[in-house]
């Protein structure tokens, strides 16, 4: 099992070992022949990764060179991207400062700098190079922050548990004061709430400094402490009110700004637990209101509505700019005590993995190439913008042409035979004539007046343009033409189809059998005109005779069908005329001698000789015996219909 630690109390040969964690762009300088070898009988030697191999007999030489210049300018020029130098390098370019200081070393050793590494680092600051676009990239933080002990150890935390002014750079500092103990143990606050579910809690997430409890033995000596954990919960709250509408998500309030106030009971019973949980809420943080004040951090997990049962009210606990305030920086679930606990743990456990340095190489180059490229750097005269596109400004020629145009296609889909006759005389010339192609900005996807007369159904206006303007049926239709739409609309014979991808004309886009023979009539009557049975794709020419010969046919072939109807119902009478027939002799069958008893059973039947059958009978009988010839007679008629 993984050791786990909290992120108060590192183990400190741990935390001397920690470096910033630092993407890993590009592969280490080669050191051979700059690392420092250690000592003849050192196996077992201490090592620095940063400053090129350096090695060290024990701790104490170890933890002095992480303390020194040369260690924290390594640490600092590394995380710019560049690479580290060895300590007589480092000794040569701080003899190299104009302001040269009295010394590499610090006599401060517990400050985090010097003034010496803070030149050299601006210095190099201000004369390096622009980075390279593959350089400039950025890498988004992530809500975990690592750091790296040597040779394959890795340690993360969330950020959010630094002050949120901290840069970068400064995390292991902070992390490394946190681990000091303070008077009276570090304190949190943690509130959620969503769906009408509050839990609330004050812990504590580090021990007191001075936390000594021993338990007296019998015999008056003390014994040793037991451990306590770190965290512990000191209060805790949750309760729950109906806000959240049932399988339709969102509290009434939400419902009520978006869409009005309802006036439903569950509305009103939604407004009344929305009230009581923000007074119980409110109460429960003047309660607490003392605990709250020494709490170092305050984890709020509520949505932008919910966030004002805590800040921005009158004689509020909590204020909103607070420093101390923070979002929980994962998912959650509902909250409850054992999500708070859960939450906790994760927030206080540190973070460990174990990869080696070619492992995060690899790892940190995937990443990087996972990333979107940066845009191209400008140049230093910039390109002017390209000038959006403006609208065309038509003079007044060009609006009477798109008007003549427009009135033009108008008059044609809607079949106004006369007032484009007219408007034809004066203006045909001007548009360039009957098969002149139909400007783009129309929008209009035929490429003739022929065709969308055809297309629109006006079989006058279609006469007109093929056998006064002479029209020409052989232009094809635009690809751009939906053919679905056409099809959809027009029965095609055997010899009318065409593939998909073909050539269509005019012709083709008829949809009625009388535009149909408008061509056909044209063609029969104008053979010599266009070539009607190739290009224009006209089937055949109208002949007059052959027309009325079929029709002729068809009216016989009505004729014959009705007179076969009539037979057909002739038959079906007689059919249902001797069924009857059959139906009464089965009824007027002889009747059984009467019996002298008049309470004795009677059957079915009349007496011999009687003319319906039914002579004797009691009203009753005779009915039912009415009922059975007509079922009978309904279910001949019923069989000769279906011919069964």
């Amino acid at each position: 099992m993984a050791q786990r630690y909290h992120v108060f109390s590192l183990p400190p040969e741990l935390l001397e070992t920690l470096t910033p964690r630092n993407l890993i762009s590009r592969p280490p300088p080669q050191v051979s022949t700059l690392v420092q070898t250690a000592p003849p009988g050192s196996e077992n030697a201490r090592a620095c990764n940063i400053c090129l191999g350096a090695t060290f007999a024990d701790v104490t030489a170890q933890r002095s060179h992480f303390r020194s210049d040369w260690h924290r300018y390594n640490v600092k020029i590394r995380l710019r991207g560049g690479s580290p130098v060895t300590e007589p390098a480092f000794a040569q370019l701080v003899d190299g400062l104009e302001d040269s200081l009295s010394g590499s070393a610090s006599t401060d050793e517990s400050s985090d700098d010097s003034d010496a590494v803070k030149a050299l680092v601006s210095k190099i600051k201000r004369t390096s190079r622009s980075p390279s676009p593959s350089e400039e990239r950025q890498t988004p933080l992530t809500a975990v922050t690592w750091f790296h002990s040597p040779p394959s150890t890795q340690v993360g935390m969330y950020r959010m548990l630094f002050p949120i002014d901290t840069p970068a750079p400064s995390y292991l500092a902070e992390l490394k004061s946190i681990q000091e103990r303070v008077e009276g143990g570090r304190k949190w606050a943690m509130f959620m709430v969503a769906g009408g579910h509050f839990a609330g809690a004050i812990v504590e997430v580090s021990r007191p400094a001075k936390d000594q409890d021993f338990a007296v033995s019998s015999n008056g000596k003390k014994k040793p402490p037991k451990p306590k954990p770190e965290t512990s919960i000191l209060k805790h709250k949750t309760f729950h009110r109906y806000t959240t509408r049932r399988k339709q998500g969102g509290s009434q309030s939400v419902n009520d700004n978006s869409k009005g106030a309802a006036i439903s009971a569950g509305a009103m019973l939604r407004r009344y637990g929305e009230q009581a949980l923000r007074d119980e809420i409110r109460n429960l943080l003047q309660d607490w209101a003392d605990d709250i004040q020494d709490c170092e951090r305050i984890w709020l997990r509520a949505s932008v509505s919910n966030r004002r049962i805590f800040l921005d009210y009158e004689n509020c606990v909590i204020n909103k700019g607070d420093d101390r305030l923070r979002t929980f920086p994962f998912p959650t679930r509902r909250p409850t005590q054992s999500e708070l606990v859960r939450c906790l743990l994760e927030l206080t456990q540190v973070k460990i993995s174990h990869l080696t340095e070619e492992a995060l190489r690899a790892q940190d180059e995937a990443f990087l190439a996972s990333l979107p490229k940066p845009k191209a750097t400008p140049s230093s005269t910039p390109a002017p913008a390209p000038e959006k596109a403006k609208p065309l400004r038509l003079t007044k020629e060009e609006e009477a042409y798109r008007e003549k145009w427009s009135r033009l296609l108008d008059m044609i889909s809607k079949g106004r035979s006369e007032p484009l006759k007219s408007f034809w005389e004066r203006e045909g010339a001007s548009l360039g004539g009957v098969d002149a192609p139909i400007p783009e900005w129309t929008g209009d996807r035929r490429a003739s007046l022929l065709q969308v007369a055809v297309q629109s159904g006006q079989e006058d206006v279609t006469r007109w343009l093929l056998y006064e303007l002479h029209a020409d049926p052989t232009i094809t239709v635009p690809f751009s033409s939906t053919r679905q739409e056409d099809e959809a609309a027009h029965e095609y014979d055997a010899s009318n189809a065409s593939p998909p991808g073909s050539r269509r004309t005019a012709y083709d886009l008829a949809r009625t059998r009388a535009i149909r023979d408008v061509f056909r009539q044209c063609a029969g009557d104008h053979a010599d005109w266009w070539d009607w049975f190739g290009a224009a794709r006209v089937p055949s020419s109208f002949n007059k005779e052959k027309e009325e010969a079929r029709d002729e046919k068809k009216k016989q072939r009505k004729k014959g069908l009705k007179e076969k109807m009539r037979e057909r119902e002739v038959r079906e009478r007689e059919r249902e005329g001797k069924q009857s027939d059959k139906d009464g002799e089965q009824v007027e069958a002889k009747p059984e001698p009467r019996s002298q008893d008049p309470t004795a059973p009677r059957k079915l039947g009349g007496l011999s000789g009687a003319t319906d059958g039914v002579v004797g009978l009691t009203p009753e009988l005779r009915a039912k015996v009415e009922r059975e010839r007509r079922a009978r007679a309904a279910e001949a008629r019923l069989k000769a219909l279906t011919g069964t």
